[in-house]
């Protein structure tokens, strides 16, 4: 049994999105990934770290779902910037449910537990958004989501899961940064950044914390091993 983490899937298969207009490291992203996943084993435990699918709604995601669902392993689901399908904790269970997608679960004002260790999370808030027209409400609200998740776990060592990064050159969401502060993960991942703003994530160790990127074209497409 083994730990990955992998974020930005990006999936389309009902939607006319394809990913390698945004460059060639994307393209054949959906068979790179297949390929990656095949060297899972089926206990293996995978968080994905947002933006999972360009579905609308639940089942415009369905293929995508099923996709995710048939490669090896569990896979916990967080919410990303571009999931706009993302509906209560209810609903998606009842859907995954419904449609018989058991390898699939929902990180968001929970945890779930991994051997000894606690695993939490929730979407973060990112300087983009601000420029959007948001406030501090929303980056008040996604702190109370993390320590939520966090507090779940009790004693147990911790690692959280966020699709934003928390520290960026230039920025620095200190809401989320307070949490992490505290609650002191070992480790802390995320995803959304792609490109050329890749060679601008912070990572490495911080106030205890370890911060990786996980965004699945950084990654190669290729899930990185954490436990």
């Amino acid at each position: 049994m083994a730990l990955y983490a992998i974020g930005d899937l990006h999936l389309g298969f009902s939607v006319d999105k394809p990913m390698d207009i945004f460059g060639p490291g994307w393209a054949g992203h959906v068979q790179r990934l297949e390929a990656a996943f095949s060297q899972l084993q089926a206990d293996d435990v995978t968080v994905l770290c947002g933006d999972t699918s360009w579905g609308m709604d639940l089942e415009q995601c369905l293929e995508d779902f099923q996709f995710i669902d048939a490669l090896p392993g569990k896979k916990l689901l967080l919410k990303g910037n571009h999931d706009y399908w993302w509906n209560t904790a209810s609903k998606m269970k009842r859907f995954f449910e419904e449609n018989d997608l058991t390898t699939l679960d929902i990180l968001h004002n929970n945890c779930h537990f991994y051997g000894d260790y606690a695993l939490c999370g929730t979407r973060g808030w990112f300087f983009e958004e601000e420029k959007g027209g948001h406030n501090e409400k929303m980056r008040a609200r996604e702190a109370l989501r993390l320590e939520a998740s966090l507090k779940a776990g009790g004693d147990r060592p911790k690692l959280a899961f966020l699709h934003y990064p928390p520290l960026y050159e230039g920025y620095q969401c200190r809401e989320i940064l307070e949490v992490l502060e505290r609650e002191k993960p070992a480790l802390c991942c995320y995803g959304h950044l792609h490109g050329p703003s890749h060679r601008r994530a912070l990572q490495g160790t911080r106030f205890g914390t370890e911060f990786k990127l996980v965004a699945a074209d950084y990654l190669c497409f290729q899930p990185v091993r954490l436990l």
